[in-house]
């Protein structure tokens, strides 16, 4: 068994509490931990593109779903995930740095569509290679049998709670 800060949080509960079966702690207590350095790691290369996590997001979305690489604001939340507002703050934001342009939508004279911009494409082009090395790099630990297992491990528990959302 690896030792690490999870191993030692699970000792203490079997010296404590040896009713308890504390065992979950094994995989979401590690889950938790690697999220948080995967994050850091993560935001440290958006950085050096001038961009937030959010940020990045957005342009990647804007930039995969082909052209004209625009959607409205209400589909990118649900795409990104994230609230309404928080996406209004990040195409604010980006909207600012001229990464993207907020239109009028030509089949909804209500509605507005988020554009990239040709600096957001140019920008995104540059970002997205270092973005999969880093990500790579971060993966390295990882033999490419385990890491099948675990995208697929991690698939399956996805599925699950969007299956509930």
């Amino acid at each position: 068994m690896h030792r690490d800060a999870v191993s030692t949080m699970l000792e203490q509960w079997a010296a404590e509490r040896p009713d308890l079966d504390a065992s979950p702690v094994g995989i979401i207590g590690r889950l938790s931990r690697v999220s948080q350095f995967v994050t850091e790691d993560l935001v440290a290369l958006y950085r050096r593109f001038g961009l937030s996590e959010g940020e990045f997001d957005i342009l990647a979305t804007l930039r995969r779903i082909g052209a004209p690489h625009a959607l409205a604001p209400s589909a990118i939340a649900g795409v990104t995930m994230v609230t309404k507002s928080a996406v209004s703050k990040r195409l604010d934001s980006l909207e600012a740095k001229g990464l993207v342009a907020r239109e009028p939508d030509e089949h909804d004279g209500r509605g507005r569509v988020v554009r990239l911009t040709d600096a957001g494409r140019t920008l995104i082009d540059e970002a997205m290679p270092a973005h999969l090395e880093n990500e790579r790099g971060i993966l390295a630990p990882l033999s490419e049998r385990d890491r099948a297992a675990l995208e697929r491990i991690l698939a399956t528990w996805a599925e699950h709670y969007e299956a509930r959302a």
